[in-house]
């Protein structure tokens, strides 16, 4: 079955980085879409990126662009989040996420790595 596991949540202070990673298995994911999403507790889960596991092709919320990089290693089939430059309203829990390419809702779901970012 398909398993999605998070590492590489911490603590960290504002301003320094981190890189999360999202190591898949199960199936092939060549037609799939990769996301990460967060949340806080109280608050709806929100989008972090995605990426196109064939084309490589990315997208970003606005509140993380030219902050956070989504990248994908297919020889290794993981995902990562590299986090640079982090605030204090990054922290949350990251969740790794998968979609065929062809549907709108992600099916697979990780469970989860908690970030703490302290001023």
């Amino acid at each position: 079955h398909v398993q999605l596991v998070e590492s590489g949540g911490g603590l960290v202070q504002a301003g320094a980085s981190l890189r999360l990673s999202c190591a898949a298995s199960g199936r092939t994911f060549s037609s799939y879409i990769m996301g990460w999403f967060r949340q806080v507790p109280g608050k709806e889960r929100e989008f972090v990126a995605a990426i196109s596991w064939s084309s490589g092709s990315t997208s970003y919320a606005d509140s993380v662009k030219g902050r956070f990089t989504i990248s994908r290693d297919k020889a290794k089939n993981t995902v990562y989040l590299q986090m640079n430059s982090l605030k204090t309203e990054d922290a949350a829990v990251y969740y790794c996420a998968a979609k065929d390419s062809h549907t709108h809702e992600y099916i697979y779901w990780g469970q989860g790595t908690q970030v703490t970012v302290s001023s």
